[in-house]
């Protein structure tokens, strides 16, 4: 796996932001990591509105569901795979099963500088393996990630899983893996569309959608946990509104009830 050292500064501050940026105040809340570019936006909104804060961790969404099996004190959870909060529904952790409040896409993502072409079907990506010019690749790691489970159905869909493997640079979350993808010392990857669309990032790469039919439905589904505050239970309400499904729709999510 790839050392872990300091990234681009965008890249890192992009990282950093949620957990520096949202004070230490408010009830805590899990939240995938394919909401890193979202999330800051969706807080404020929700204190604007409210005058409430909360204080959010971001990371894989099977990691968060371990946690909060061993006892992890978090209010509201926002799983990027609806398994997951069926699996802490079954445990008596949640209030209820939850509700959807969006589906995620992946694609393939490459620097400005790369040579390798982006493009719906992997094709460039394939031209590249052949080539020889992928020597690192970037995915979430597959065991605990929605989205690196995801792309490791597309790579497979498209046949190159078995070329690839050996070359997978695995991140914690899709959040690192992107940070991965595009440090330079990784020929790309493949990364939710959520965080392509993050300001920090969406002027340094190019990306190409992959079919959803590539890989299962990215359903994503928050719960309120036992114990659940007020102010989780407020936050978990506003992010079904029009202002928080908006910034959602920003960063190309679909929305629960609306078509692809």
């Amino acid at each position: 796996m790839l050392a872990r050292r300091p990234l681009l500064l965008g890249l890192a501050a992009l990282a950093a932001a949620p957990a520096r940026g949202q004070r230490a105040s408010g009830p805590p809340v899990a939240a995938a990591a394919d909401l890193q570019a979202a999330m800051p936006e969706l807080v404020a909104a929700f204190a604007r509105r409210t005058g409430r804060s909360v204080r959010v961790s971001l990371g894989s969404s099977g990691s968060f569901t371990q946690q909060i099996l061993a006892g992890a004190p978090f209010e509201l959870f926002l799983s990027a795979d609806e398994r997951y909060v069926a699996k802490l529904h079954a445990a008596g952790r949640t209030l209820d099963a939850g509700r959807p409040y969006a589906i995620g896409r992946i694609g393939h993502a490459q620097p400005l500088d790369s040579p390798v072409r982006v493009d719906p079907s992997l094709a460039g990506l394939a031209e590249a393996l052949k080539q020889s010019r992928i020597r690192r690749f970037a995915i979430a790691n597959p065991v605990h990630a929605p989205y690196g489970r995801a792309a490791r159905e597309a790579l497979t869909r498209a046949g190159l899983w078995a070329a690839i493997a050996p070359r997978l640079v695995l991140g914690e979350n899709a959040a690192q893996a992107t940070q991965f993808a595009l440090s330079g010392a990784v020929q790309g990857g493949i990364i939710p569309l959520s965080l392509a669309r993050a300001p920090a990032l969406a002027h340094r790469l190019r990306f190409a959608l992959i079919p959803a039919h590539w890989h299962a439905e990215l359903r994503q589904r928050m719960a309120l946990l036992r114990g659940a505050s007020a102010t989780a239970r407020a936050f978990h309400d506003f992010l079904g509104q029009a202002e928080a499904r908006a910034i959602l729709r920003r960063y190309g999510f679909q929305l629960p009830g609306e078509a692809a």
